[in-house]
């Protein structure tokens, strides 16, 4: 079952919140989540944030932007985009973790040790102390920051045409959000970076969907205050975080092409979908009704899709089984036997997220020395070969806390409405044994139900049989 974070508004303190307090400090607990930081690690940080190493090259001319979920301090990211001649020129700044962390330093090890941030519905449990990833590392508004800085030049089709990446200061002019910017655009009030975004976005999805890249368009879960407690939505992505994905994709690729090129690096790879996972996804779209044209790829079917049709909800969960298996890799000398990711559709790197994933940090090491022309730092090159596992031990500890939290809101949510019936679209049927998946839409709840000849991508009522944020179960079975 994939699951996606729930965002938790805040609300005032009534019964849910108070219940759900306690469920999220258990959940920290049983994936033995850190508390704060060693006493080590908060020194060496509050040292090294009152005096980073900062580069000679001052581009805080550059008039960047950062766009991010209202709220959030922990920036990695600043872009300005320029109309050229023939097309655009893309400044992307990325925070320079490494200004502040050394290999091998207290804070790099307890990093190694996190491997990134995991964020909860109440509080996050940040990759590095929030002194620096929330204030001196951060790409905050009005602040000159070291930076690495990506220049990116594009055609007027959007596709790169050059390449460079130096170690810079930067300095954020606004500090913007997705709904300020699709408001913007839509609104025809958008100006500079914001309006050329609104066409650089657009051909940048294009260009994936020729090479056979997806996004899945599924909408993603959210709590909010609703009366004396809370309610669960659905909420599907605006139009700008697809076109803000699309910088942070396209910088991802260029870094892996400066890898492989090399013969250095770590790439994020996924192999392509089997031909017994493809044939189950086509049967499920001939059985849904959803249109997969001959000759139409993947990425093609799914690009234009209602995520709120029951049968295309349906199609969409089934579809996950194509971009499962994703993982890191490694490599000094001989690059990997498959350097893609079919996702992406090219081979890609995370670079853009240092302050909230490890990984990029190296990454972003190996593409500055290449980008100068110079070796690999030794501590950096030694790290390589464990990125992989580091990583992969993240990734699932990150995954089994998003999972809990989201069963325990549902479980919490749901619990004073056991014995009712609802309207449900099954998204998901078991082959080995009786029962599936259903969705509901209001509240914006999956899980698992019991009963016999569950229509996939049908709609059945069903009644909700347990409600448990103790254990966080939810549990329905097939009205009769």
């Amino acid at each position: 079952m994939p699951y996606t974070t729930i965002r938790l508004k805040p609300a005032e303190q009534d019964e849910p919140a108070a219940g759900l307090a306690p469920g999220f400090a258990r959940v920290r607990r049983d994936f033995d989540l850190p508390d704060g930081f060693p006493a080590a690690v908060a020194e060496e940080a509050e040292r090294v944030a009152a005096a980073p190493a900062l580069p000679s090259e001052d581009r805080t001319d550059v008039p960047l932007l950062t766009i991010d979920p209202p709220g959030s301090m922990d920036l990695d990211q600043a872009m300005c985009i320029e109309r050229r001649e023939r097309g655009y020129r893309v400044w992307y700044a990325i925070a320079d973790v490494a200004a502040f962390v050394q290999p091998g330093g207290a804070i790099d090890a307890e990093a190694r040790v996190r491997g990134e941030t995991v964020y909860l519905p109440d509080v996050r449990v940040p990759l590095h102390p929030p002194v620096l990833s929330e204030g001196a590392a951060s790409l905050l508004p009005g602040q000159t920051r070291p930076a690495a800085l990506w220049r990116l030049d594009l055609d007027a089709e959007g596709r790169v045409t050059g390449v460079d990446l130096r170690r810079a200061l930067v300095r954020s002019r606004e500090r913007l959000d997705y709904d300020t910017v699709q408001a913007a655009v839509d609104g025809g009030t958008a100006e500079g970076t914001v309006a050329l975004l609104a066409e650089v976005g657009p051909l940048r999805l294009a260009l994936e969907r020729a090479r056979g890249g997806v996004s899945l368009p599924t909408p993603e879960q959210q709590v909010v205050p609703s009366g004396d407690g809370y309610a669960l939505e659905f909420r599907t992505s605006l139009p700008s975080e697809g076109w803000n994905a699309q910088i942070s994709l396209m910088t991802g690729m260029a870094a892996a092409t400066m890898m492989l090129e090399a013969g250095i690096g770590v790439l994020r790879v996924l192999p392509p979908a089997g031909p017994a996972d493809m044939a189950k996804v086509r049967r499920a779209a001939a059985g849904l009704g959803v249109p997969w044209p001959d000759g139409a790829s993947f990425g093609d079917v799914v690009h234009d899709l209602d995520p709120t049709l029951p049968g295309t909800a349906a199609f969409l969960h089934e579809a996950t089984i194509l971009l499962r298996g994703a993982a890191y890799a490694a490599f000094d000398g001989a690059p990997p036997a498959q350097p893609d990711h079919a996702a992406v559709a090219a081979p890609y790197a995370h670079v853009t997220a240092p302050l909230r994933r490890l990984v990029d940090r190296y990454a972003t090491e190996v593409c500055l020395a290449l980008a100068a022309g110079a070796e690999v730092p030794g501590p950096v090159r030694a790290a390589l070969g464990a990125l992989p596992e580091q990583m992969a031990s993240a990734g699932r500890r990150t995954a089994g806390v998003e999972r809990a939290c989201v069963d325990l809101v549902e479980a919490a949510v749901l619990r004073p409405r056991v014995g009712e019936v609802f309207d449900a679209v099954v998204i998901d049927v078991d082959e080995v044994k009786p029962g599936g998946h259903v969705q509901l839409a209001d509240p914006a709840v999956i899980a698992r139900c019991d009963g016999d000849g569950l229509p996939l991508g049908g709609r059945v009522p069903v009644r909700l049989v347990r409600a448990d944020p103790a254990t966080r179960e939810v549990r329905f079975a097939v009205a009769t």
